[in-house]
C-alpha cells in the first residue's frame, strides 16, 4: 500500500513516500491535495503519480516521527491554502462493536430502544443495500472545517466550557470533489476523532455539540488501502502506565453500513459537492475508554494504531486552564467601555 506523509519546514512544504525507516521527497506536488489534483489532470491515480515521482532523496523517519527533525509532521490532509475548505463529519453507531457502549451512554428507564439503538436498527436492517440501490441513512455529525484538525504529536485541546476528552479510535475517508462536482476518495487515515463523551452523556441532543472538538489524523494517508476487515489498537497512557487499552477492529466487515452508503449519504448533498473542497469523514469508533468508565486527564497520552496504516498516531490531551468566559455579541456603532 502507498503511504505518504505531510512535512514541512519553515516555510517549504513537502510529500515523501513513507519507505521504512526512510521517507522518500515527492516532486511536482507539495501537498497531498497538489497530488490529487495533478493526478486527476493527469487521468491517473494518486498512488500512479506518487510512484512516478518519487525522488531517491530520503530523511529519517525516526527522526521526523519523533519531532526531533527540522521537519514537522503536519496532518496528512488539508486544503493547503484554503483550511475552511475542509470539511470535516463523521458517521456514527456504524460498527457492531460500538452499539453496546453508545447504549450504555443513553440507557432509558423504559424497556423501550432509546434513539441511538433505533438508529443502529437501521443501520443492521438497510444499511448494506444491494449495488445500484440506496440504502438506510447513517448517523451523520459535522466537527468543523480544516481549522480543527492536528497531526501526530500535537496536543487535542480541552476547552472551558467543555466537560471533558476522549478518544475515538476510527479510520477516515478523504477525498476531494473533481472540477465537475463528482467526489473522488485520494485515500484513507488513522484518525482520533476525539469528542466530549460525558457532554453527550447527559443527552443525547447534546451529541452535535459535543462533536465541536478538534481531532487528529494520520501520521500517514494509505492511498490504495484495504477496508474489507482491518485490525488495529487503541490506549491511553498516563506516564509509563497504560491506564486502558483495547484490541479493535473496523473495516466493512465489521460495520452494519457499507463504504458505498455511507459515502453516498454524504456526497448526495448539493453543498458537499462544491468543486476543490476537501473532505475528511470519520467512518466510525469500534469501542471507547469512556465506554470502560476511564476518564482521561491532563497529559494523558492516546494512541492509535490500524494494522496496514503506518506508524501509530498518538497525541497528549491538554486541558485549558482559562476559565469560559462569556461571549458577547457586538452591536455596530455601539462601543463598549
Amino acid at each position: 500500500m502507498t503511504r505518504l506523509i505531510q512535512i514541512q519546514r519553515d516555510n517549504t512544504r513537502r510529500i515523501a513516500l513513507v519507505d521504512e525507516p526512510h521517507v522518500r521527497l515527492i516532486d511536482r506536488a507539495t501537498s497531498v491535495y497538489d497530488l490529487a489534483h495533478r493526478a486527476l489532470i493527469a487521468g491517473t491515480s494518486p498512488a500512479e503519480f506518487a510512484a512516478k515521482y518519487t525522488t531517491d532523496e530520503t530523511l529519517g523517519y525516526d527522526e521526523i516521527y519523533a519531532g526531533e527533525s527540522e521537519w514537522r509532521l503536519l496532518p496528512p490532509i488539508d486544503h493547503p491554502t484554503e483550511p475552511t475548505r475542509c470539511l470535516v463529519s463523521g458517521t456514527g453507531l456504524t460498527h457492531l462493536g460500538s452499539a453496546k457502549d453508545r447504549q450504555a451512554m443513553h440507557e432509558m428507564a423504559e424497556a423501550d430502544l432509546t434513539d441511538s439503538m433505533k438508529m443502529f436498527r437501521l443501520g443492521l436492517d438497510g444499511g448494506r443495500p444491494a449495488p445500484g440501490q440506496i440504502g438506510a441513512p447513517p448517523e451523520w455529525f459535522y466537527k468543523g472545517t480544516g481549522t480543527i484538525l492536528r497531526a501526530h504529536g500535537a496536543a487535542l485541546e480541552v476547552p472551558p466550557y467543555a466537560e471533558d476528552g476522549g478518544e475515538e479510535a476510527e479510520i477516515a475517508g478523504v477525498y476531494m470533489v473533481g472540477p465537475d462536482g463528482r467526489p473522488h476518495r485520494i485515500g484513507m487515515t488513522a484518525g482520533n476523532e476525539f469528542s466530549d463523551h460525558k457532554f453527550e452523556k447527559h443527552n443525547y441532543l447534546n451529541l452535535a455539540a459535543s462533536k465541536i472538538r478538534t481531532c487528529s489524523l494520520g501520521p500517514e494517508i494509505v492511498l490504495d488501502a484495504a477496508f474489507e476487515r482491518v485490525p488495529g489498537r487503541v490506549s491511553v497512557e498516563r506516564g509509563s502506565e497504560v491506564r486502558w487499552a483495547k484490541d479493535i477492529v473496523t473495516g466493512e466487515a465489521e460495520m452494519c453500513h457499507s463504504l458505498a452508503n455511507i459515502e453516498h449519504h454524504h456526497f448526495k448533498y448539493d453543498t458537499h459537492r462544491r468543486a476543490g473542497d476537501v473532505h475528511v469523514h470519520f467512518y466510525g469508533a469500534h469501542s471507547l475508554s469512556f465506554g470502560a468508565g476511564v476518564l482521561l486527564d491532563d497529559g494523558d497520552v492516546m494512541s492509535v494504531q490500524f494494522e496496514g496504516f503506518g506508524r501509530a498516531l498518538r497525541n497528549p490531551l491538554r486541558r485549558t486552564s482559562s476559565p469560559a468566559g462569556i461571549v458577547v455579541v457586538e452591536t455596530f456603532g455601539v462601543s463598549r467601555a
